[in-house]
Parts: structure tokens; C-alpha cells; sequence
């Protein structure tokens, strides 16, 4: 069933010779694969396609895996999730990974997919912004608590804009894009590969953006995270797993068509065909593999600027070096 989501080209893909081996990791029994929940960081939307597409096409199953694929209600909530034990993988944003490790909480990532961040100011064409210093005046919607709030004064700040000359309202998650759309703000911040295809199909108005890593701020987005016990215990499951998604976002960039077909299939709430499409065509751009050998495949440079700025931006607590938060060797593995 389809249902229009209210919140939230191809690229070319290196494709790692070792990506169609054939090993695989069971259960302990060694009687099939092992039975794995991959928890999302929201509703399904595009970028969630990759993952149904792999298990529709039996990547999963060729690593070993019998993956169940159950939708998120935010990137913090899913980083507590698999730090309880609740789910053994979760997609979620790396600045919730980075706060949740420095509350304590025994998770790492094993690979950021979208090497640039979504993070965006949105607005309908009309309103002719196309640079920040058009803010300027304007009311702008934004949630406070999340990696975007956080760091818009400095990203203002950065682009020649003093935060006080923009009018900022506090709305939920839900509530941003019927802000944009009702007239209430002149602009949003969200994740445009989520947000704009929505707000486009919902007004039927073009909508345009401002990155914040087009202007100067990049934030690693979504990515892989593990508890450290199935790091350290089951280190063939995550490589399988991480090898997996690998191989999906490859599929599904090669058929962007059919992987929107295997997630509507699948998925009890979808957004409409096109939106669908649309949302993973924009985050099969954010893999940046112009410069990445492969997806989830990060430097130590990438993770270092992430935080960095969440630390001198955003208040996360005694930042560690990328090695608190990140381990590297599954995608390097694949």
C-alpha cells in the first residue's frame, strides 16, 4: 500500500571484485542464515530502498542472512536500540551515532553510506533565495535537538549571516513540512532527499535548496551501527551484513526503478512511485563515490570533521578521535 510520507542520478559505482563472493555466515547451528533486524532511523522512504531491493533480489540470503527490516522514529531512537539490544543493526544519522556514544552507549558505526550530509534549508522556488544572506528576513522552521538546529547559527555565521537576522520557530518533526507548505515559515531545515520530493508531490510547487555541505558545513549522514558486544563476538555477521548493503546499493543504483517496486512490495507505507523514486535517486548522489572507493567506505578526514564541528557547534560531550566512533575494517573488508 502506498501512502504519501509526511515527513523526511544514479552515480557511477565502483564495484570490489570481492562483492560477489559467495561466502556466507549462518547460525550457529549451521543450518541457514542467520535471522537478522535491521532497524531504519524513520518510516520507509527512498533511501530505505536499497534494502528491500536486496533482499528481494537474495543479496541478503547469498551473505547468509534472513533480514527483517523494521522502520525507525528517528536516528537517536534507533542508536538506543541496538545500544539495548533490541535490534542488531540500525540506519541511522552519524551525529545521533556521536551523541550516543558519548552518553555511554556501547555502539559504533561500521560504515557512513551517505558520505555528504542532507542536511538543507528548503524553500519553494518562488521565494528567489539562492545563497544564505537571502535568509535574511525570512522565517525559517527547524526542530530543536537535532544535528541541523544545532548548527545553523554557525552555518549562518560561516556564510557571511548574522543568526539574529533570521527569524527561527521551533516545530516537531512531523510538523516542518505543513509549516513550509500552510505559508506558517518561508523555509525549513530538513534532509532534502527525504523532505523536497514530499513537499514538491504534496504543493505541487518546485522546491529548491541550500545544502549546508554546499556552503561550507559537511555532516557525515546515515550509516551502519553495530553494538560493540556483536563486533567483538560475531565480527563475520557484520562483515557479511556490511558486505550485503554494499552490494544493494549497488543493485539499486544499476535499477532505480525496480528497487522502488521491491520497497513497495514490502513495505507496509510507502510514499507515491514517483517520490519514491525520486528520494533514491537524491540519495544515491549523497554516496559521493566520486571520491569513495565504494559505499560505507570513510577516512579518518571525514569522520575528524564531523566531529569537530558537532563539538565546537553542536555540544557533543568529550569528542573522541574517529576511532571512538567508527570501525573501519568491515568496509574496507567487503
Amino acid at each position: 500500500m502506498r501512502r504519501s510520507l509526511l515527513t523526511t542520478s544514479v552515480v557511477a559505482l565502483f564495484i570490489l571484485a570481492a562483492c560477489g563472493s559467495g561466502e556466507t555466515t549462518t547460525s550457529g547451528d549451521g543450518d541457514g542464515p542467520t535471522e537478522v533486524t535491521l532497524t531504519l532511523n524513520w518510516v520507509p522512504y527512498g533511501e530505505h530502498a536499497p534494502f528491500y531491493y536486496g533482499v528481494a533480489e537474495g543479496i541478503y540470503e547469498e551473505e547468509g542472512i534472513d533480514l527483517e527490516i523494521k522502520p525507525g522514529s528517528g536516528s537517536t531512537t534507533t542508536v538506543q536500540q541496538v545500544a539495548q539490544s533490541q535490534t542488531e543493526f540500525g540506519w541511522a544519522d552519524t551525529p545521533a551515532l556521536l551523541n550516543g556514544v558519548s552518553e555511554g552507549m556501547p555502539v559504533k558505526s561500521v560504515g557512513v553510506f551517505l558520505q555528504k550530509g542532507p542536511s538543507s534549508v528548503e524553500f519553494f522556488a518562488e521565494q528567489g533565495v539562492s545563497e544564505p544572506a537571502d535568509l535574511a528576513g525570512l522565517t525559517v522552521a527547524g526542530t530543536p535537538g537535532d544535528a541541523m538546529y544545532a548548527t545553523f547559527p554557525a552555518w549562518l555565521e560561516l556564510n557571511g549571516v548574522n543568526p539574529e537576522d533570521v527569524n527561527v520557530v521551533n516545530v516537531d518533526p512531523a510538523g516542518k513540512i505543513a509549516a513550509l507548505v500552510e505559508g506558517r515559515a518561508d523555509a525549513i531545515m530538513g534532509f532534502f532527499h527525504d523532505q523536497a520530493p514530499t513537499i514538491e508531490n504534496i504543493s505541487g510547487n518546485p522546491v529548491e535548496v541550500l545544502q549546508f555541505s554546499d556552503w561550507g558545513m559537511n555532516l557525515l549522514g546515515t550509516g551502519i551501527v553495530v553494538h560493540q558486544k556483536t563486533i567483538d563476538e560475531n565480527p563475520e555477521l557484520v562483515e557479511s551484513f556490511v558486505r550485503a548493503t554494499a552490494r544493494s546499493w549497488e543493485a539499486a543504483a544499476e535499477n532505480q526503478e525496480a528497487a522502488a517496486a521491491a520497497m513497495e512490495e514490502a513495505a507496509s507505507e510507502t510514499p507515491e512511485t514517483q517520490v519514491l523514486v525520486d528520494q533514491l535517486d537524491k540519495s544515491l548522489g549523497l554516496l559521493q563515490l566520486d571520491t569513495a572507493p565504494a559505499p560505507g567506505v570513510n577516512t579518518e578526514e571525514q569522520w575528524q570533521e564531523t566531529i569537530d564541528l558537532l563539538a565546537e557547534h553542536a555540544d557533543l560531550k568529550d569528542p573522541g578521535d574517529p576511532s571512538t566512533y567508527w570501525d573501519p575494517s568491515f568496509a574496507e573488508a567487503g
